[in-house]
C-alpha cells in the first residue's frame, strides 16, 4: 500500500512536504536515496545508512534478477529482510541499465532481450514480468519498464522512445491488476498499489507534455520523470520540471530519476519534486571527491597532505568528528579502504541533513530563504575554488 500525504507548501515556490507511507515504513519528503542497487550500499551496513538519515533504498529489479536471483531473495522474505533492512525499498526495473549494455539488448515492442554482463546468459523482460519479478522482490515502489534514451536525443528516437514507454505502462497496469488481483488506485483516502509510471520525452518540452498526458491518465500511484541528469545543462532540467509538474497529480509522489547534485536537489524541491536518488555521494566518497556547503573538494590533491582541519567545520558526521583532512587524504594516498569508506559517510550524511533541513525549512514557512542561501554558499565556495 501507498499512501501520501502532504503536510505543507512553500508559500513562495512549489516545494511541498509530505509523508509517504509505504508497506516496510513511512518516510518524510523530500527524501534522498541511496543507491543499493544489488541490495547493499557500498561500504556501508544498513544500520549505518539508517543512523546518517536515510529512510528509503533504491534496488534494481534487473541486478538482483540476475544474482543472487529472485527466489533466494523470496524465499528471504523480501529484498527488504534479504539484506537486512527492514525498511522501505524502491526497486527500479532495470530499464537504464539494459539501455547503457550497449550491444547486449535488442529492444521490441514486446520488450527487451539481452545479455547477461554476467555469465552471456540471454533474458527477456516484459513489462509484465518485471512486474511479477517486483512482487516476488516485495519491494515497496516499483517502476515499470521504460525505454530511456541519452543526451541528445534526435526526435524520431524521443518519439520511438516516449510511444513504447506509454505502451510499456499500460501492460503494467494490467499485469499489476492480474498479480495483485487489485487495481492501482483505491478510495478517496490515498492510493494502493506500489507501481510507479515514468515520463519520458527527452528535451522536447512538447514531448514531454504529451508524455505526462499519457501517464498521469493511468492509475499509478505514483509519478517520476525520467531520462534526465544525462548531460543536459541544469538550466534545461529545470524547463522540463517546470513544464512537467502542473500536469502532475498532487496528491500522489513525484520522484526525478537520477538527481544527486545539491544544488539541483534545491532547485528541483522548489519545483515541487519529491524523491530523488543518486550514486553521487557514494561513488564520488569512493573516489576523493568531498561534497560540502561550499561546493566539492577533492582530498587526493597536495595541499590537504598537512591541512588538520575535518573535512567540514561544523559537520556532525562521524568523519569529521574524528578525522582530518590530510589524514583522510594518506589514506587514500595509501590505498586504504577506510579513505572511501569515511568520505561516503561525510557525503551520505551531507545529503540527508540537507534534505532534512529542506524539510524543516518548508515546514516553517522558509523554505525560499533557505533554498537562496544554500544556493549562494555553494556559489561563493565554487568561485574561491576556481580563484
Amino acid at each position: 500500500m501507498i499512501r501520501f500525504r502532504l503536510n505543507a507548501t512553500d508559500s513562495k515556490t512549489k516545494a511541498r512536504q509530505g509523508t509517504l507511507e509505504l508497506t516496510h515504513g513511512s518516510v518524510e519528503t523530500p527524501a534522498f536515496m541511496a543507491v543499493a542497487t544489488q541490495g547493499t550500499v557500498k561500504t556501508f551496513t544498513p544500520d549505518e545508512v539508517a543512523d546518517l538519515g536515510g529512510q528509503i533504498l533504491v534496488a534494481n529489479a534487473y541486478h538482483l534478477y540476475l544474482r543472487p536471483g529472485v527466489e533466494v531473495i523470496q524465499q528471504a522474505g523480501g529484498v527488504s529482510k534479504f539484506m537486512g533492512w527492514n525498511r522501505p525499498i524502491l526497486t527500479d526495473s532495470g530499464g537504464f541499465q539494459i539501455y547503457s549494455l550497449t550491444g547486449l539488448g535488442k529492444i521490441t515492442d514486446e520488450g527487451v532481450t539481452f545479455q547477461s554482463h554476467i555469465d552471456g546468459s540471454r533474458h527477456t523482460f516484459t513489462p509484465e514480468k518485471v512486474v511479477e519479478i517486483q512482487r516476488a522482490l516485495d519491494s515497496d515502489i516499483w517502476m515499470v519498464l521504460d525505454q530511456p534514451i541519452g543526451y541528445p536525443a534526435e526526435r524520431p528516437l524521443a518519439v520511438r522512445s516516449l510511444e513504447r514507454t506509454t505502451l510499456w505502462a499500460k501492460r503494467s497496469v494490467e499485469a499489476n491488476e492480474r498479480v495483485t488481483g487489485t487495481g492501482v488506485t483505491g478510495g478517496v483516502t490515498g492510493v494502493t498499489g506500489r507501481l510507479f509510471g515514468i515520463i519520458q520525452g527527452a528535451t522536447y518540452d512538447d514531448l514531454r507534455e504529451r508524455s505526462a498526458k499519457e501517464i498521469t491518465a493511468l492509475p499509478f500511484a505514483g509519478f517520476a520523470i525520467g531520462g534526465l541528469c544525462l548531460g543536459e545543462p541544469p538550466e534545461l532540467t529545470y524547463r522540463i520540471i517546470d513544464n512537467v509538474e502542473p500536469m502532475l497529480p498532487k496528491d500522489r509522489i513525484r520522484y526525478v530519476m537520477g538527481a544527486g547534485y545539491p544544488a539541483d536537489l534545491l532547485q528541483m524541491v522548489a519545483r515541487g519534486a519529491d524523491l530523488f536518488d543518486c550514486v553521487l555521494p557514494t561513488r564520488n566518497g569512493r573516489t576523493g571527491s568531498a561534497f560540502t556547503r561550499q561546493g566539492q573538494i577533492n582530498l587526493r590533491n597536495a595541499c590537504y597532505k598537512d591541512d588538520l582541519r575535518p573535512i567540514e567545520e561544523g559537520c556532525a558526521c562521524p568523519a569529521c568528528q574524528k578525522y582530518t583532512r590530510a589524514f583522510l587524504r594518506h589514506l587514500f594516498m595509501a590505498d586504504e579502504i577506510l579513505g572511501p569508506r569515511l568520505l561516503s559517510i561525510h557525503n551520505l550524511h551531507l545529503f540527508h541533513t540537507l534534505m532534512r533541513e529542506m524539510r524543516e525549512a518548508i515546514g516553517q514557512g522558509r523554505f525560499s530563504e533557505y533554498r537562496n542561501q544554500r544556493l549562494e554558499g555553494l556559489k561563493s565556495g565554487a568561485q574561491e575554488v576556481a580563484g
